[in-house]
């Protein structure tokens, strides 16, 4: 063999060494960042629209007509039940009083004297009886004058905040007329009512019956409020009640909170998203977001690393999604790792490194909100 063939010979082998140096280097698991699925207590809490109504409103109308002669309130500020708020002209009703008067002195010294009579058998028993009918309807008469001369001033039925007046002194008003003068509305505590659709009570029912979920206290009472600014009602509210039918149009059903409102921060017709908590999965499973990917037919799923380190595509329910934390109801157990990263790259039957997350899943009880539901 020449020096020329020796040094070719010398030179082929150490490529081949190069080349079987880098051979494992390409069959090397991949580094994947898995989290342990750990079950725990999560709240299923329902991010639902209202709108804040008075618990009690009342229209002030006139009982008597009569020319207005003085407004006795400031429009826009707070009232108390039987507060005086208009005057209409006494003069016609204090006259009627005083005939009402004379009439039943008269009647009832009458009466009186025929009692006396008729005791003495002087009179008969049919004169005592008029005597007697006419005093009590002098008597009626007169009660019904004193109650017109009191109705001449308008006075607040409920206390709450007045509303701007509709007239101004001298108008003309009559009894029980359909405009209103004014309206006072209570602002505390307050309404809202809130609109939920009737598949999603249902699946709550049956979540509750079957004992996927516990109740969250009596009636599941706790409701938070979300106001049109974005801000958080600070005061808790209590669900009153939910009525029985369901909207044809909106296939929805409508709950009704009680809010305090000593601040008069909630006013009618606001509009607010109610947070409504319905109910425990104690046994809960909840992944971060991006770890989940979507098939051709945009079903949820992700990769699993079994314990021989190797990929496994598994197929998920989700339920509800707040803060990058989806909730899964089905497909995943405590104990099962789901890879974090590296996803594009990953493929069922592969072997990889997996590697502890850098940031635990919590141990804390959270809550998911049903506004952020996706198609399953």
């Amino acid at each position: 063999m020449t020096l020329r063939h020796s040094l070719l010979c010398v030179t082929f082998f150490l490529s081949a060494c190069d080349n079987a140096s880098q051979t494992p280097s390409a069959t090397t698991p991949l580094n994947v960042s898995v989290e342990t699925v750990v079950a725990q207590p999560v709240t299923i809490a329902a991010d639902l629209p209202g709108r804040v109504s008075s618990a009690q409103e009342a229209e002030v109308r006139p009982q008597v007509g009569g020319i207005v002669i003085k407004r006795l309130f400031k429009e826009g500020t707070n009232v108390e039940a039987g507060q005086p708020l208009y005057l209409i002209d006494p003069s016609t009703y204090q006259a009627a009083l005083e005939k009402a008067n004379a009439k039943y002195s008269d009647s009832q010294r009458i009466y009186q004297r025929y009692q006396r009579l008729a005791a003495d058998q002087a009179i008969s028993q049919q004169d005592l009886q008029t005597a007697q009918s006419t005093y009590l309807q002098a008597k009626a008469d007169r009660d019904t004058a004193k109650i017109n001369l009191a109705y001449t001033q308008v006075r607040a039925s409920l206390s709450g905040r007045i509303g701007r007046s509709s007239l101004t002194p001298g108008a003309l008003v009559t009894a029980n007329q359909s405009t209103a003068l004014a309206t006072i509305t209570q602002l505390n505590p307050m309404y809202v009512d809130i609109t939920e659709s009737a598949s999603d009570l249902l699946r709550l029912r049956r979540a509750l019956r079957d004992g996927q979920l516990e109740k969250v206290g009596d009636n599941m009472a706790g409701v938070k409020l979300s106001l049109e600014d974005g801000s958080e009602y600070p005061l808790a509210g209590q669900l009153a009640f939910s009525e029985v039918n369901v909207n044809e149009g909106t296939g929805s059903v409508t709950l009704r909170a009680i809010f305090p409102n000593p601040e008069a921060v909630l006013l009618p017709g606001m509009f607010v998203r109610a947070t409504l908590k319905q109910g425990v999965a104690q046994k809960g499973i909840v992944i971060p977001q991006r770890a989940i990917l979507r098939d051709s037919r945009d079903l949820p799923y992700v990769y699993l690393i079994n314990k021989a380190n190797k990929v496994v595509q598994q197929s998920l329910t989700l339920g509800q999604m707040q803060q990058g934390q989806w909730q899964v109801t089905q497909g995943l157990q405590e104990g099962d790792r789901i890879a974090l990263d590296h996803l594009q790259d990953l493929s069922p039957g592969a072997t990889v490194s997996p590697q502890p997350a850098s940031a635990s899943p919590p141990t804390s009880p959270i809550s998911l909100s049903m506004t952020d539901k996706s198609a399953q």
